[in-house]
């Protein structure tokens, strides 16, 4: 992505995420084209003896999900595995805007957020995939207030971020994958926004994670995550990594070195051996309350979690 457009045409916050995410030719680092073939050697040395701990016939999915949960309340974890999916409407709500904003890069002229989020519902539940039956058996209520959500959300990624052009390469719900040790370990993903391109060994692509709500730590290593399956599936890095919190019009980055690489290697290394023990071999999980006990499925059943929201209740006057 070229850093050529003039801050004059756009509104401050959309100034702000040219200037942040521009960069010359010159600019942009070269990697090593052995980078891949030693990321890979790594990564399968260090899983080795985890993969040869899986059940045969089965496979270790590793997504950035499953590492934050993992690497945050092993409680949670679990809980989340034993719990069957279902729709719900954050989770639409979410995916109804994130094919809205998918659209919005394609699309011809300028339309609202109301028309993407429109299209995007119409097409979802033309696609007859699980979500579709959840958005068709909506009653009028919960379909206008999860379309208002959604074009909420939509109205802040067209508001903050510059109109995203064809020679920037935009590319929305972006998949990596990595297949490892024999195909007995997954790395897998899907990165919200990608724009740019490489050249040769040099980097020049830009992935985004689009956020509502505040910052976390995990948000980095999410993003890192990604870095490392891009790096495995092309051999080129990317050159920075972004998370961009909508309702703030704020955006944090970080230049991706080898550095950065190799701490997701061992942070998704340590994520697949407590997955195998805990899922597995049944080791006994470690508690740590904070946050995301408000959404915990045993959040009434954990006693450690119980304790840490009544805490938590108490503390701010509920």
């Amino acid at each position: 992505m070229d850093d050529e457009a003039p801050a004059s045409t756009h509104n401050p916050a959309q100034a702000e995420v040219l200037a942040a995410l521009g960069a010359r030719p010159h600019e942009r680092p070269e990697f090593d084209p052995r980078l891949r073939a030693q990321l890979r050697e790594e990564l399968e040395a260090r899983l080795a003896p985890v993969a040869a701990r899986v059940p045969d016939g089965e496979v270790l999915w590793v997504s950035k999900r499953v590492l934050a949960d993992v690497h945050g309340c092993e409680g949670l974890f679990l809980a989340r595995e034993a719990e069957e999916f279902a729709w719900s409407p954050p989770i639409a709500r979410g995916t109804v805007s994130h094919k809205a904003i998918e659209l919005s890069i394609s699309w011809r002229g300028d339309p609202s957020a109301g028309e993407l989020v429109d299209e995007a519902m119409a097409r979802l539940i033309a696609s007859g995939d699980r979500i579709a039956d959840y958005l068709g058996g909506l009653g009028e209520g919960e379909r206008a207030e999860l379309h208002g959500e959604a074009v909420e959300r939509t109205a802040m990624f067209l508001e903050c971020f510059p109109k995203l052009e064809a020679r920037w390469r935009p590319v929305a719900e972006s998949r990596l994958r990595a297949d490892l040790n024999d195909d007995k370990v997954v790395l897998s993903g899907k990165v919200d926004l990608t724009v740019g391109r490489s050249d040769g060994m040099r980097a020049g692509k830009v992935l985004i994670d689009l956020k509502t709500g505040g910052f976390s730590p995990t948000h980095r290593d999410d993003l890192r995550f990604y870095a490392l399956v891009e790096t495995l599936r092309l051999g080129v890095p990317p050159r920075l990594l972004a998370s961009y919190y909508l309702d703030g019009g704020r955006l944090q980055d970080e230049v991706v070195t080898e550095d950065v690489l190799r701490s997701a290697v061992v942070r998704a290394v340590d994520g697949a051996e407590a997955i195998v023990a805990l899922k597995h071999e049944g080791r006994s999980p470690q508690l740590k309350p904070g946050a995301p006990c408000r959404w915990c499925p045993q959040q009434t059943t954990c006693e450690v979690g119980v304790r840490f929201l009544a805490e938590e209740a108490e503390r701010d006057g509920w």
